[in-house]
């Protein structure tokens, strides 16, 4: 919403007797799950169809290529481009790529975002819930299969899971997820564990995580854009490089289709969910219609453009649609390319 904030103000109509959907508090518009229920539901709806789709191949199609790495060797024709090792390519004059070995214990992590823009929805479910949707179909295939699970919470709610195994720690992780926002404003992170942006979440994994590891970075991706400002030019878009370059990371992004398309209904009432600050749109106006358009625009390319250049697959989520299409293709699609 950073974009509104630069237009000139219109004259504020009468506020409307009834809040529009998005706008209502969610307690007003549906009932969150607790965690046993949403697991017990994505097991029952969701899990099922995933493991018959995989036929036990879970790990390659879920992890892509979750290996170890051996040694460094010099290049070869046939070697993948991707593997070459830069650093150790500087220093020697000649091309070297990382030679890596099968893991046998893998852990994935889940870092989602909690910040004030994801408690926002249009159609079937808020983003957050959506966020909690995708973690808790994750988290329970993986337990299914014997592998560690940890979680890093950043925004609103930070907090952390260690990674562990079973179903137990499946239902930790929903847990943390389902907890309360902090009462300070929605850009301050409680002082637990200070990750209250993006960057910070990702800077804090890179520190973290030892082992190879796959990383499931679940945002909306509206934290001040893959550039950040302030004196920090690599912004978050840096923090997810470095962190591609040791682990295998998907961007899975939850958005709604009202963020997307800004409807025509006359004078609209928005709100930046970060600042709380609200201004009125003519958007009955085609040129601001127009505006909205190519700015959303050039924020998806942006994103497009960082997650190419670290390296990292995209899964894109709708809150009007239910999420086992895209997981399905998204697993069909990692499926071919595992070497």
């Amino acid at each position: 919403m950073t974009w509104l904030r630069r237009r000139p103000r219109l004259p504020a109509p009468p506020r409307p007797a009834v809040r529009p959907l998005a706008e209502r508090p969610p307690a007003e518009r549906h009932r969150m799950e607790l965690p046993a229920e949403l697991l017990r539901r994505l097991e029952f709806k969701v899990v099922r169809r995933l493991d018959g789709f995989l036929f036990g191949d879970y790990r390659g199609v879920f992890y892509g290529p979750s290996l170890d790495l051996a040694e460094v060797r010099e290049y070869q024709p046939g070697d993948e481009v991707r593997r070459i090792d830069w650093n150790v390519t500087a220093r020697s004059g000649r091309l070297h790529v990382r030679q890596y070995r099968e893991e046998r214990e893998l852990t994935t992590w889940l870092l989602v975002d909690t910040s004030a823009s994801m408690n926002f929805g249009t159609r079937r479910t808020l983003k957050r819930e959506l966020a909690r949707e995708f973690a808790g179909v994750a988290a329970l295939i993986i337990a299914r299969h014997g592998d560690r699970l940890g979680a890093i919470t950043f925004g609103a709610a930070a907090g952390m899971a260690p990674p562990r195994r079973g179903r137990a720690q499946a239902l930790a992780v929903m847990t943390l997820l389902s907890r309360p926002a902090a009462p300070e404003r929605a850009d301050t992170a409680p002082p637990e564990t200070g990750i209250a942006t993006l960057e910070a979440a990702l800077t804090r994994a890179g520190r973290l995580l030892r082992r190879r590891s796959l990383v499931f970075v679940v945002s909306d991706f509206l934290d001040a854009g893959p550039r950040a400002e302030e004196g920090r030019p690599d912004g978050w878009a840096g923090a997810l490089g470095r962190l591609a370059q040791r682990h295998d990371v998907v961007a899975v992004r939850v958005s709604d289709p009202a963020e997307r398309t800004l409807p025509d209904v006359g004078g609209l009432r928005v709100r930046d969910p970060e600042t709380g600050e609200e201004l009125w749109l003519d958007t009955s106006s085609p040129d601001v219609r127009a505006a909205h358009a190519r700015l959303v625009g050039e924020r998806d390319v942006a994103l497009r453009r960082a997650l190419r250049a670290a390296q990292v697959d995209l899964l894109d989520l709708d809150t009007g649609r239910d999420p086992v299409g895209p997981l399905l293709r998204f697993a069909a699609a990692r499926r071919r390319q595992v070497p």
